[in-house]
């Protein structure tokens, strides 16, 4: 019998969430007996080769590609978790919310202390996806079904997660796992 398949992805966030998963360490051994990594970053496969299990995605939406992605593996995964604050509200990503967008590009590519740009012009290569006008926690672009919160969430919790999803168990996570006090 095939193993169930996992897939990943990074948006607008830090990879910091990834690098959560890969702190399962030797546990990871475990994990590939359980499932197949398909599209992901820990494998590099760069598209679906089939219906995933479980999709994990870090990161929100801030912009057009960052949706594409999203939906896509929607599609494609039965269940689709949020993982990390940036994937849940937004996160650090998310400060530019409260300020106009045209504002944050000429911060960043005009006018900023840092920057020359004597032409003052944006890049706009065909091949750039285009920028939100505001970054969007994953819950608004599309149906989630779990939230692991933290910054990033402890290996621990997506281990649980994970092995309890997989092995079609409740996914009853322990206080010490999900507190933040």
């Amino acid at each position: 019998m095939a193993k169930p398949k996992v897939a990943t992805a990074s948006l607008a966030g830090c990879f910091g969430c990834h690098m959560s998963i890969l702190d399962i360490d030797e546990r990871i051994l475990q994990l590939i007996e359980l499932v197949d990594f398909d599209k992901s970053p820990v494998d590099d496969i760069k598209e679906f080769t089939g219906r995933c299990a479980v999709g994990l995605i870090e990161g929100g939406c801030c912009n057009e590609e960052n949706v594409r992605v999203l939906k896509d593996f929607r599609k494609h995964c039965d269940i689709l978790i949020s993982v990390g604050e940036c994937a849940i509200c937004g996160g650090i990503p998310a400060m530019r919310n409260t300020i106009p967008l045209k504002e944050c590009m000429d911060e960043a590519y005009r006018n900023g202390p840092s920057v020359y740009n004597p032409t003052g012009v944006y890049p706009n290569d065909p091949a750039l996806p285009l920028v939100l006008n505001k970054v969007y926690p994953c819950h608004e672009v599309v149906k989630i079904d779990y939230h692991l919160q933290g910054c990033p969430p402890p290996a621990d919790t997506i281990w649980q997660a994970l092995v309890a999803l997989l092995t079609n168990k409740p996914m009853d996570l322990p206080y010490e796992l999900i507190k933040y006090d």
